[in-house]
């Protein structure tokens, strides 16, 4: 095994590396720093491991020629050339459904915080204002009114936690799921016009790009709150900020940018706006989970053995 030679496209997870190079040979990003050596080993790279944030395009592909198999830490995959990869023969694994939990557990805990001001509350005890009066009223979060973008696995969980708070749920997605009990809106805008949160779980890429503009939150309007679990791109950035600063909409809940790990300062002042680090699977538990689905594609395909989850376009 230690001569299949494996190229990490990025950082790896700690939970992941270990694994990796107990089994393989691993090439951590020699492609980014040592471009001459890369050189010489290409040929024989025959997998890329890679997180959901990875970069595999098709030139970095295309200088692979021994490759078999690309495997991706992370649900979302974008950052990899798939039709690429397909062209060349080279199967794309990710790892779907072990972080559904987590990620349905931040929109959650985003929506709360970004109704009931907790972050900002808890900056109003620390800085000692509390004696000095009330903070202002926050808006109440049960019973309230959600639409989803997206209505996968995750999605689906979204709205499983959202009825416990008395919510009615409404989604768009890229066609309506008579399986589900929910009401299905044609568009993000027509969606928008009928939530107070409009939560985002769509894939990234290019399909998706800027999916959420001035028009969408237009709609949503001056009382809707936006949390976005999905990917930065989805949202048009600029439009965003532009909408908190102006009122267009209540304020905002996100674990994602569109420059990760850059903020934008004028984003970064807003106190109505809950901003975290991409941390939608970022427990111990489903780390842990993720890596070692992502070991046992790999593992799988030099086995000869059924890939556990190749991503769909390489069923």
């Amino acid at each position: 095994m230690s001569e299949i030679n494996v190229l990490a496209a990025a950082k790896l997870s700690p939970l992941l590396l270990p694994q990796l190079t107990a089994a393989y040979t691993v090439h951590d990003r020699l492609h980014q720093t040592d471009p001459a050596a890369f050189a010489q080993l290409a040929p024989k790279i025959r997998a890329v491991a890679a997180g959901g944030d990875s970069k595999v395009p098709a030139e970095l592909i295309a200088q692979l020629p021994a490759l078999e198999v690309i495997s991706v830490m992370g649900v979302g995959y974008d950052g990899v050339d798939v039709a690429a990869a397909k062209a060349r023969g080279v199967v794309v694994t990710h790892t779907p459904e072990v972080l559904n939990d987590d990620v349905a557990d931040l929109a959650l805990g985003l929506m709360l915080c970004a109704a009931r001001q907790l972050p900002a509350a808890d900056r109003y005890v620390r800085a000692g204002q509390w004696p000095g009066g009330a903070m202002p009223l926050a808006r109440k979060m049960s019973g309230a009114r959600v639409g989803i973008v997206g209505m996968g696995r995750i999605g689906q969980a979204i709205a499983h936690r959202a009825l416990a708070f008395g919510m009615s749920v409404a989604y768009t997605a890229r066609s309506a799921k008579a399986d589900l009990p929910y009401r299905f809106l044609p568009d993000a805008t027509a969606l928008a016009a009928e939530s107070d949160f409009l939560v985002l779980i769509t894939p990234g890429g290019d399909g998706t790009r800027h999916l959420i503009n001035a028009d969408v939150l237009a709609a949503l309007g001056k009382k809707g709150i936006l949390v976005n679990v999905a990917r930065g791109s989805v949202v048009d950035e600029a439009a965003l900020i532009d909408a908190l600063e102006r009122g267009v909409i209540a304020g905002a809940a996100l674990d994602v940018f569109e420059n990760e790990p850059n903020v934008p300062e004028r984003l970064r002042a807003m106190p109505h706006v809950v901003l975290v680090p991409h941390i939608g699977s970022a427990t111990g538990q489903t780390r842990q989970a993720m890596a070692d689905l992502a070991f046992a594609n790999l593992r799988a395909h030099f086995a000869g053995q059924p890939l556990p989850t190749p991503v769909p376009e390489c069923r």
